[in-house]
């Protein structure tokens, strides 16, 4: 709650995942936390593909599987390579609660409440226009209304994060390293679901979607199954987008009506549109996370690991270890920028950055070589499980000459031996 001269131990601003982890932290330790959200409620603004992960979400909610509004528990993962006309799917299944599907507006809802049981003053409907500064330390936030003061401040508003850049901590975003994803959430009756996704009433698949009408650009798609939905969509980079003069929802209509993905939501009524920026940069675009009395946490801090879609585990994680940090500078009275380095100091120290550093390489390899890994390659996999089922009364060794034979009549010699190498770099750069 508020102190006098409305004076709070600490701010967080906004409520999704990394704020609200932050949030409750705190005040399960007796911290007086406020947390402002810019939203009708905590949720509404907050767009995300449609998965949460268990374990890091039993860290801060350790009941949340019998008490908190879930949709599906994902059984399979289905990899779905598409051409223009065919596809290829690996699909891994296993009776396991690695993760669930979740509406966010439910779920971070839920989430918000259970952070005001312990104690967190949620202030909604309340736009952080700047943050106050006392010298080089930040002191507190100024909304549309009025100024509120706090011993630290932790950002978690989001990719597209204005006070972020007003720390000096982040620099302006390139388009190259952002990507705008749009969904639609597309009602289907639960029986139907079930049967053409081959799960029962609590079970749910996610989908990754390579290629399609994204082949040789910088994007992917995905697709969730809800209790009664389908969610699917796709995410492309800003640079993609302008350079080829792209619109997302074009892309998304394309999408849906490949032979691989139309019979999936055939006859569904659209439920809901959203569109939301997700930060592609990976490890060498992280910012600098903490300053005198501020720290960043979540998407604000560009912390999405690309390759596993993951997003919601790092914003919570982050949160709670900014959380963890802001209770040690309270108690020791010191919100020095020396001080709150410890939270990056935990942040190295666990899988967050520890992940993203082992896919350090991935995103400038794969702006390197997008057409190639983006496309050839992709339709290459295709044309192979053509050749490989078709019966054409040839033998099948000329088959197989045949086809090793078009990957060096397609491609110039110099060309393969650039994707040997970047094959060769992305790999040491993950297992070294």
């Amino acid at each position: 709650m508020l102190k006098k001269d409305n004076k709070t131990d600490v701010i967080v601003v906004g409520a999704g995942p990394a704020g609200i982890a932050c949030a409750i932290t705190l005040a399960r330790a007796g911290k007086d936390v406020v947390l402002i959200e810019r939203g009708t409620f905590a949720g509404s603004k907050n767009v995300f593909g449609g998965a949460i992960y268990t374990q890091p979400t039993k860290e801060l909610f350790p009941n949340f599987e019998t008490e908190a509004p879930l949709e599906r528990r994902s059984i399979a993962h289905n990899y779905m390579i598409l051409g223009e006309d065919d596809s290829t799917t690996i699909s891994y299944r296993k009776q396991g609660n690695g993760s669930y599907s979740v509406i966010r507006a439910k779920f971070d809802r839920w989430m918000a409440d259970e952070a005001k049981k312990a104690g967190v003053t949620v202030v909604e409907q309340t736009v952080v226009r700047e943050l106050l500064k006392n010298g080089t330390s930040v002191v507190g936030v100024r909304t549309e209304l009025e100024e509120y003061y706090a011993d630290i401040v932790v950002l978690a508003d989001g990719v597209n994060s204005l006070l972020a850049k007003q720390t000096g901590l982040r620099k302006d975003i390139e388009a190259k390293d952002v990507a705008l994803s749009v969904k639609e959430v597309i009602k289907l009756d639960k029986e139907v679901i079930n049967n053409r996704f081959n799960v029962k009433d609590d079970e749910g698949v996610i989908g990754q979607i390579f290629g399609g009408p994204m082949l040789g650009i910088l994007g992917l798609g995905f697709i969730y199954t809800n209790k009664d939905s389908v969610t699917i969509g796709l995410g492309v980079t800003l640079e993609d987008l302008v350079k080829n003069n792209y619109r997302p929802f074009e892309l998304l209509e394309q999408l849906k009506k490949h032979p691989s993905i139309a019979p999936l939501i055939d006859g569904g009524t659209l439920k809901e549109y959203s569109a939301h920026l997700i930060p592609e940069g990976g490890y060498k675009r992280i910012p600098k996370l903490c300053d005198n009395g501020v720290m960043i946490a979540g998407d604000a801090g560009m912390l999405v690991n690309n390759l596993h879609w993951e997003g919601t585990n790092l914003a919570m994680i982050s949160g709670k270890l900014a959380g963890e940090t802001a209770i040690e500078a309270i108690n020791n009275n010191n919100f020095s920028k020396k001080f709150l380095s410890q939270y990056e100091k935990s942040l190295r120290n666990s899988f967050v950055i520890k992940d993203m550093k082992t896919y350090k390489d991935l995103m400038d390899i794969m702006h390197q070589r997008q057409n190639a890994f983006l496309n050839y390659y992709l339709k290459k996999i295709n044309s192979f499980f053509e050749m490989f089922t078709t019966v054409n009364s040839v033998p099948k060794r000329e088959n197989y000459w045949t086809f090793i034979k078009t990957i060096f009549t397609d491609r110039k010699i110099s060309e393969l031996f650039k994707d040997l190498w970047a094959i060769i770099k992305l790999l040491w750069s993950i297992l070294v």
